[in-house]
């Protein structure tokens, strides 16, 4: 059988003579790594750096390819069916039309101008080789069987950019090919019929044609279409063959930098396209990062099952300040002009300046030793004052020149005396490149044989520090024109060459100091575990970073991906497993697995997941992390999309208020903009500070956010880049506003007695930029109402939005009165001061009962409405008559 057909031409234009596909008779074997070459050589020399139209990608090719062979199946497959003498009948059909003669000549001039491997590798003579036959159909047969193919190609509009390697017009000139092929629809006719059901019936050259003519323009729907139309004859042979061709043209179309770039300009401007187009169609579902955030549906997750982790006593009122370690250390020095550089050097009184301003939780980002290899490309690409990634781990011990553990210890212990608690990142799914864990052990790793893409070039320096092993980046990394995703690793004293891939979360560029970790190797699951366990002996928090890649669903969509979910990373697709394989593999989520062993073995410990994609209730509700990442309260209140983060709120206590206290609430976090930078540094930043503090859920400010520094320390910074002073008056405004709620988090933390409710214009209608929200705690309460607006709003707080009745597993809602815990008794009046202006109030409960309470907020105002009791009026102290008196304005002291 011949393969895929290549013109002579092309092949000695392009010194090609391998073979890309080639089929048994039940099963097209397919090389993709071959497609790769064959492209790469032909972008060559088109020279697509000049003429970046012409690129050819290496998944068009291949799926090209896959048609052509698919074809052939159906035509063998037809003939044990239906019509076992179709080719042999054919060829004295034709020599009636044409004269024998003819169409000999014809035959021969295109194995000649088409010749098969057989052919070329000169084990026959094209003359000689027609003469023979193989399984009981002639040469002559397969031949013009291939013609066939030669002429549906060339009237394919998607095979296009290809047409070189099949032009006809030569053959044509010369032969009687066109009147042969202007014939073969007539010839068919003649034959056999196919049923397909709700279709009818097809002749074999209008199956053959009808992906081509319902989808002219598309390989990938073409593809679609033959595995539904040509399924009768094909059956499920091919199936996962012509899917995986698909994926690969989706990994091409969201990853086109990946395959062939000139410039480093054009490779990023590939790289935002693939991204935008990676919102656009997979968006929905996986926006990059904490960049985007959507409102959650938890309609979906009715079938997951709760299974909570409980919170030890001190979790609920836990308050998190990120500071990323050595730019803090310089900050430091600068601060108190000494050299600060070991944990154990930090001044006590740092430590209690965090515990006055409310801050019980220190999150050290960049403690563990660092991959040196990190550091080393970094220098290299012209970064003189980088340390290495704080996520391109070398050890999880901590590094050196912090002091080790000792210092570490020593801060530890001095921290917990102040009442604040440490905290560290654990990086889960990938090490740095020249980790001991990828000289020792690199079968722990995701890898592959070869290199993905012929373009990739691995001369540049050797980045390992251990003489056993050879570690390079690709070079293209350095001159910015491509992100490679894979280094090469060489041992040697093997020899042996592995290609492993970076970390990636497919979203933008790989991370090109790392090593992703293969979680399908039941070792590498136990040895991340028992470094986790280490971890949290060492610390009481731990944060794990893009904890969501690890989640199966994720997991597998990344690196193994099933169909319809690949794209994410280039070059997986060839790897994709079905869900039932990969659940073979790894049967049960890791992450469940974490959180019950930490808690058999080092209870105590709150876990932290840095996770997005829609997955923040799965990973508290289900997997059990004590708190997730809440990125929509940081994305939506800046951009000012209230209803939307209202509808956040809404939808998580109606499908359960236990999700809502395991929130992380933050204004900026290390891998986005300051705080400063996004809210400024006005009443709206500290409007959404009052939220931040006041929500059920874990407050976490970012390094910098109370001072009011601007800028973003990247996680290779050794110092700031800017001498920033703190901003006294923020400083002030924090320590006056914010921080007397952080110290009475008990009061907010929880969410069993939350409740939102709408703000009712007088109109009747609900101005969703304003957040009314009210909270209890044995006999203290608390509302907070805020205008996210610039502008004014006048209006009542009165009935709550629905919430999920545990207890009763059904909806319900409350009215403020309720909210608060107060009856409409009448003659009793309501007392109450606003933490923020220090007045207070009195409204009759009975009106509060009847009418809620009626506010007119200005832009981005807010109050924090506390201190709440119920006075009964006396002759001494005729609160009655002091109510109607104020008529509902405040005053400083209503005791005066």
């Amino acid at each position: 059988m011949m393969e895929f057909h290549i013109s002579r031409m092309a092949r000695e234009r392009y010194e090609f003579a391998e073979s890309l596909f080639s089929y048994t008779g039940n099963v097209v074997f397919a090389d993709l790594d071959a497609c790769r070459a064959f492209a790469y050589k032909i972008n060559l020399v088109r020279e697509v750096e000049k003429h970046p139209e012409r690129v050819v990608h290496a998944g068009a090719l291949f799926a090209m390819g896959l048609i052509d062979e698919a074809a052939h199946a159906v035509i063998s497959s037809y003939r044990r069916q239906f019509d076992p003498e179709v080719m042999n009948a054919a060829l004295d059909w034709f020599s009636g039309r044409v004269g024998q003669g003819k169409l000999d000549k014809l035959l021969l001039a295109f194995v000649d101008r088409f010749p098969g491997i057989e052919v070329m590798r000169g084990h026959k003579t094209a003359q000689t080789w027609l003469a023979g036959s193989t399984e009981g159909i002639s040469h002559r047969a397969a031949a013009l069987e291939e013609l066939l193919m030669l002429w549906t190609a060339n009237r394919n509009q998607a095979f296009k950019p290809f047409e070189e390697l099949f032009e006809e017009k030569s053959l044509a000139d010369a032969t009687v090919y066109r009147q042969v092929t202007q014939a073969m629809p007539e010839y068919f006719a003649t034959r056999p019929l196919i049923p397909l059901e709700g279709v009818g019936k097809m002749n074999l050259l209008e199956l053959l044609r009808a992906p081509v003519t319902a989808a002219p323009g598309s390989l990938s729907e073409q593809l679609a279409l033959i595995r539904r139309m040509w399924k009768p004859l094909l059956g499920d042979s091919l199936d996962r063959i012509l899917l995986m061709a698909g994926e690969v043209l989706r990994e091409e179309e969201l990853a086109i930098w990946m395959q062939f770039n000139p410039s480093a300009r054009q490779t990023r401007e590939a790289a935002e396209a693939a991204a935008r187009l990676r919102r656009e169609r997979g968006g929905q579902q996986w926006p990059s990062l904490s960049s985007e955030s959507q409102v959650p549906s938890f309609g979906d997750l009715a079938h997951e099952y709760e299974k909570f982790s409980a919170d030890t006593a001190w979790m609920p009122g836990a308050v998190l300040m990120a500071k990323s370690t050595y730019v803090w250390l310089a900050q430091l020095s600068r601060q108190y002009g000494r050299r600060i550089a070991r944990l154990d050097e930090i001044p006590d009184e740092e430590l209690a300046t965090l515990a006055h301003r409310g801050i019980n939780t220190l999150w050290l980002i960049g403690v563990w030793e660092r991959s040196r290899a990190s550091r080393t490309i970094k220098l290299l690409c012209g970064n003189s004052d980088a340390v290495a990634s704080a996520y391109s781990l070398y050890d999880y011990q901590i590094a050196g020149d912090l002091g080790g553990e000792s210092a570490y210890v020593n801060l530890r212990d001095r921290s917990y005396r102040h009442g604040v608690r440490l905290a560290s990142d654990m990086v889960p799914n990938h090490m740095g490149i020249d980790s001991p864990w990828v000289v020792e052990h690199p079968d722990w790793f995701i890898a592959r044989p070869h290199p993905p893409y012929p373009a990739y070039t691995f001369d540049g320096p050797d980045l390992s520090s251990d003489n056993r092993v050879e570690i390079k980046v690709e070079d293209h990394y350095f001159t910015q024109s491509d992100a490679a995703v894979v280094f090469r690793r060489r041992d040697r004293a093997s020899g042996e060459t592995r290609y492993i891939y970076h970390g990636n979360d497919g979203t933008s560029f790989p991370w090109n100091d790392t090593a992703q970790l293969d979680y399908l190797n039941p070792a590498v699951r136990e040895q991340v575990i028992q470094t986790i366990l280490h971890v949290a002996r060492l610390f009481p928090v731990i944060r794990f970073d893009a904890a969501m890649t690890l989640a199966k669903r994720h997991f597998h969509r990344l690196w193994f991906p099933g169909p319809g979910s690949s794209g994410a990373i280039p070059s997986r697709a060839e790897y994709g497993m079905t869900p039932a394989e990969f659940n073979q593999h790894m049967p049960q989520e890791f992450w469940r697995e974490v959180v019950d062993r930490v808690a058999a073995e080092v209870p105590g410990t709150l876990l932290l997941a840095e996770a997005f994609w829609l997955m923040e209730g799965y990973f508290v509700r289900t997997l059990g992390m004590h708190r997730v990442y809440n990125s929509a309260f940081m994305n939506m209140l800046r951009d000012e999309k209230n209803a939307e983060y209202r509808s956040v709120i809404k939808n998580t206590i109606e499908f359960d208020p236990d999700i809502m206290k395991r929130y992380v609430n933050f204004m900026s976090n290390p891998d986005e903009r300051t705080a400063i930078d996004q809210f400024g540094k006005g009443d709206k930043c500290f409007g959404v500070a009052v939220l931040m503090s006041t929500l059920p859920g874990l407050p976490m400010f970012g390094h910098g956010q109370i001072e009011g520094f601007s800028e973003k320390y990247g996680m290779e910074y050794q110092r700031p880049r800017y001498e920033e002073n703190p901003d006294q008056w923020l400083v002030e405004r924090h320590e006056r506003e914010v921080a007397p709620l952080l110290h009475r988090r008990w009061l907010f933390a929880e969410s069993s007695n939350f409740l939102l409710y709408d703000f009712f214009e007088p109109s009747g209608s609900v101005d969703e930029n304003v957040f009314a929200y009210s909270n209890r705690a044995g006999d203290e309460r608390a509302l907070i109402v805020y205008n996210n607006r610039y502008g004014t709003t006048y209006g009542t707080i009165d009935f709550s939005a629905a919430y999920a009745d545990k207890a009763g597993s059904r909806l319900r809602q409350r009215r403020l009165n309720e909210g608060l815990g107060f009856g409409g008794e009448q003659g009793v009046i309501v007392a109450w001061r606003d933490w923020l202006t220090g007045l207070q109030f009195l409204r009759r409960a009975s009106v509060l009962a009847s009418r809620g309470l009626t506010l007119n907020l200005h832009a981005y105002q807010c109050h924090v409405f506390m201190d709440w009791r119920e006075l009964r009026p006396t002759a001494a102290y005729p609160w009655d008559q002091l109510c109607d008196f104020l008529d509902g304005r405040g005053v400083p002291d209503l005791d005066d």
